[in-house]
């Protein structure tokens, strides 16, 4: 019995639907997914760089990668 109250079935979502969309009207809505979806992709950056915190996974490049090597400096003279 208790089961029960917690599915909902295809009319509890469609009469949700209707309330949210009554209670924050038509110019609201897409912000309101905006904000979901930049918070879905911050929880996913954040979960994705603690997870590699614990594998001990570096996920920023390399700075040095893209470095040249320092040459020295020729001072013009021919060692022979």
């Amino acid at each position: 019995m208790y089961l029960q109250l917690a599915v909902l079935s295809e009319w509890h979502l469609v009469l949700l639907a209707v309330i949210v969309f009554l209670l924050f009207g038509g110019k609201k809505l897409p912000e309101l997914a905006r904000g979901i979806g930049q918070a879905m992709k911050e929880f996913k950056k954040a979960s994705r760089e603690a997870e590699d915190a614990i594998h001990g996974v570096d996920s920023t490049p390399s700075s040095s990668a893209n470095v040249p090597t320092p040459q020295e400096p020729d001072n013009g003279s021919k060692s022979s």
